[in-house]
């Protein structure tokens, strides 16, 4: 794993950490000094708006609440239109723009395995990847106090850093991968809260009828139990369903599976998903059509290929 204890505990502001003990919850503001009116932190929490961004919060009794500005959209690599324009695709569209803005990646950085999703009609999520690594065989061998700790840490490290953002989960229990599951309606609902929109895991998940809705799930099973499930260590480098994932990696997901977007072409794709569906449409028009002919067809392919 690439991040060290102390590489960690730099994630996160002092004023954080001496509030460890608080419970977080997120709540979506404006990043102009007034509260966005009339707009339910539920819907805004799954959703993009290029004003938007997300805050820490302690509870109404701490003093001097206070807006912690590595967690507004404006510190974000990407503008929020540009994640906005991306969530209009589904993957598989932005697999095929990759092909034409990246095409030296046409073998890398998407999930490869299949994955259970509970949840299909949902649409798709794109947020920067908190990586953690789970096992559930081994009981930890941390403290009471010392996992509580972990714990709080953990959740701080979800909670902050620039949004929306994807819970991205190695289960690293080898041939025992899923044994227990780290996902379920208390977990769905706290990271829900902490500003995710979704979980993508090689682990198992339980509680499919409780899940906090319009949290999105990719999982490698589903199963009853979560054995002695535990975070091993967090913010490092992960792989699930053959995606490698770092944190901050931007990630479009969907009930089909999950892709790395790097930054620096996140921008291009609208564009070259839209020049896919143009060099589609010929083809659909005359394979659906009542009229169709083998030559038809090898006409609608010559002109599908000169489509630019």
């Amino acid at each position: 794993m690439r991040a060290s204890k102390d590489a960690r505990s730099g994630l996160w502001p002092s004023t954080l950490r001496d509030a460890r003990s608080a419970l977080l919850r997120v709540t979506v503001i404006e990043l102009r000094e007034s509260t966005l009116p009339n707009i339910s932190h539920e819907r805004a929490s799954v959703g993009f708006a290029p004003d938007l961004g997300y805050r820490l919060e302690r509870p109404a009794n701490a003093k001097n609440q206070e807006r912690n500005a590595v967690t507004t959209s404006a510190s974000a690599p990407l503008p929020a239109s540009v994640l906005e324009a991306l969530a209009r695709y589904d993957t598989p569209t932005i697999c095929n723009a990759m092909e034409i803005v990246a095409p030296e990646r046409r073998l890398i950085g998407y999930t490869v395995k299949p994955l259970v999703c509970p949840f299909p009609t949902l649409p798709p999520i794109v947020g920067y990847a908190r990586t953690v690594a789970i096992r559930s065989v081994l009981k930890s061998g941390l403290s009471a106090e010392e996992q509580s700790k972990r714990r709080i840490d953990y959740y701080e490290y979800v909670g902050t850093g620039f949004g929306p953002r994807i819970s991205v989960i190695q289960d690293i229990d080898g041939p025992d991968v899923g044994y227990g599951a780290f996902w379920g309606e208390v977990q769905s609902a706290v990271h829900k809260a902490l500003g995710c929109l979704g979980v993508i895991t090689d682990g198992s998940i339980r509680d499919i009828p409780q899940w906090a809705p319009g949290f999105q799930a990719l999982a490698g099973s589903i199963g009853p139990s979560h054995a002695w499930v535990h975070a091993e260590s967090f913010g490092g480098e992960v792989r699930v369903a053959g995606m490698t994932v770092r944190s901050d990696d931007l990630i479009h997901a969907d009930s089909h599976g999950a892709i790395v977007i790097p930054y620096e072409i996140a921008a291009k794709l609208p564009e070259a998903a839209e020049l896919c569906g143009r060099r589609e449409t010929p083809i659909l028009d005359i394979a659906r059509s009542k009229d169709f002919t083998l030559e038809k067809l090898k006409d609608a392919l010559k002109r599908s290929s000169e489509i630019h």
